[in-house]
């Protein structure tokens, strides 16, 4: 299937769509502590947060879309975080957080936080770019602001 990624006005998306930012905004803030606290502030079932929780994403004002959130988990071999690192530079993605765990049963997860004004692609792109090489297990798109 062909995704692609839209900025849509929050007035004609259904309400579960905007309770779910709900969540996720609370959850990012601490103002609750868990899943389980926010979908209950926010009146929604945890089936309905995880199920869209990956698939919506706030747009803030001031920064007009500039960084990016990925969440990688790849495989542990010599020089695949450098492969990522270069195909990020490639792009002219700016990196302003990186974070490795240690890897377990031969994958390290990588969360990598990007400023996109001045790619050369758009994040979607990216995204798929990297879904296809066979270093990457796993890649997800976290938040877009």
């Amino acid at each position: 299937m062909n995704e692609e990624l839209y900025i849509v006005n929050s007035k004609i998306l259904p309400e579960i769509f905007t309770k779910v930012l709900e969540v996720k905004t609370l959850l990012h803030t601490g103002k609750v502590k868990d899943i389980s606290e926010g979908v209950k502030a926010v009146g929604i079932s945890r089936s309905a947060y995880y199920k869209y929780k990956d698939h919506v994403f706030l747009l803030s004002e001031g920064s007009k879309g500039r960084k990016a959130t990925f969440s990688f988990l790849i495989a542990h071999e010599a020089g695949v975080l450098a492969k990522v690192l270069e195909k990020l530079r490639l792009t002219n993605a700016n990196i302003i957080t990186i974070n490795q765990d240690i890897p377990i049963n031969n994958a390290a997860s990588v969360n990598l936080t990007i400023d996109t004004s001045a790619m050369n692609v758009s994040v979607k792109e990216l995204l798929d770019s990297f879904e296809q090489e066979p270093y990457i297990i796993s890649i997800q798109l976290v938040a877009v602001e």
